[in-house]
């Protein structure tokens, strides 16, 4: 029995490595022409403009570490501005954000903010044609790969897209074959309702049109969960969202040990469906797991 579950499981893994080598592009597999449209893009210091806005809510643990990650030589070299805009935290998020970040936007309420105010407000300070917006515990895998690929897209003329959904998985020290499996297999159905046209994107981190993201209104403010859903299935509406496969954002797999995958996946349905049918999600508080 032990050596027949064995066999089931090197036959899923080496089935998972052969579809990843497949379908999960890199940049090196750009033909020798992108690669030096990227280039020239760079060089010539196009005329695009970047917000980073990173939402926070109690975050002393994590922020100092994760907007440190954003030098400023990094900013200048991609033109791209850090915001960090904080929910209210009684803790010394507010004071290291600070020291890092171009703007910080504080929440002064005694009502605790959804995450679609903290994004919404950030958005408000921003001055970037692009919106990129990124969880506090999360990041890019590859930072330069990240800021080539979203430029390369932005200044695309022949691009139809309004906004990027990008490729996730697990912090490397953390991620088990298991974990493997599930990111690849969310992957790829992310990229197939993005490609029917429904509009999907994990919330680690989105990346929108600024002009897009004022069309539809930003974020709606008074869903807890699946704010992030909500989101791409109304852009999806006037215009394509792109998943891209080549813009990693990792992320710890801790809420999945807590709670298992089935629940998770559960509950991430039943808000989406919610949030489609009622315009509100399920879930009253969303509960970051650290």
């Amino acid at each position: 029995m032990i050596k027949y579950k064995n066999l089931v499981i090197f036959t899923i893994y080496s089935i998972y490595e052969r579809c990843k080598l497949h379908y999960r592009l890199t940049y090196d597999d750009f033909s020798l022409k992108e690669k030096n449209t990227v280039q020239r893009q760079l060089q010539k210091n196009v005329k695009v403009k970047l917000s980073l806005i990173i939402p926070t809510f109690q975050e002393e643990k994590l922020i100092e570490q994760q907007l440190r990650r954003f030098t400023p030589e990094l900013r200048k070299k991609y033109g791209f501005e850090l915001i960090v805009s904080d929910g209210g935290s009684l803790d010394r998020t507010v004071e290291i954000a600070h020291k890092y970040a171009d703007k910080v936007v504080e929440h002064r309420s005694q009502k605790r903010q959804t995450i679609a105010e903290g994004r919404n407000n950030g958005a408000r300070k921003a001055q970037g044609d692009i919106l990129i917006f990124l969880n506090a515990d999360s990041y890019p895998q590859d930072l330069e790969k990240f800021f080539r690929e979203i430029i390369h897209w932005a200044s695309d003329p022949k691009e139809k897209s309004a906004a990027i959904a990008c490729y996730v998985s697990a912090f490397p020290e953390e991620i088990l074959l298991k974990d493997k499996l599930f990111y690849f297999l969310h992957n790829q159905y992310i990229a197939f309702l993005n490609m029917i046209g429904l509009g999907m994107g994990r919330g680690e981190c989105q990346i929108v049109r600024r002009n897009t993201f004022e069309q539809v209104g930003g974020y709606n403010s008074s869903i807890v969960a699946g704010e992030d859903f909500d989101l791409y299935r109304r852009i999806s509406k006037i215009a394509p969202v792109k998943f891209c496969r080549n813009i990693v954002v990792l992320e710890s797999p801790r809420r999945f040990r807590k709670y298992g995958y089935l629940k998770t996946l559960f509950y991430w349905g039943l808000n989406a469906l919610t949030v489609m049918l009622f315009n509100k999600s399920i879930t009253k508080e969303w509960e970051a797991v650290r």
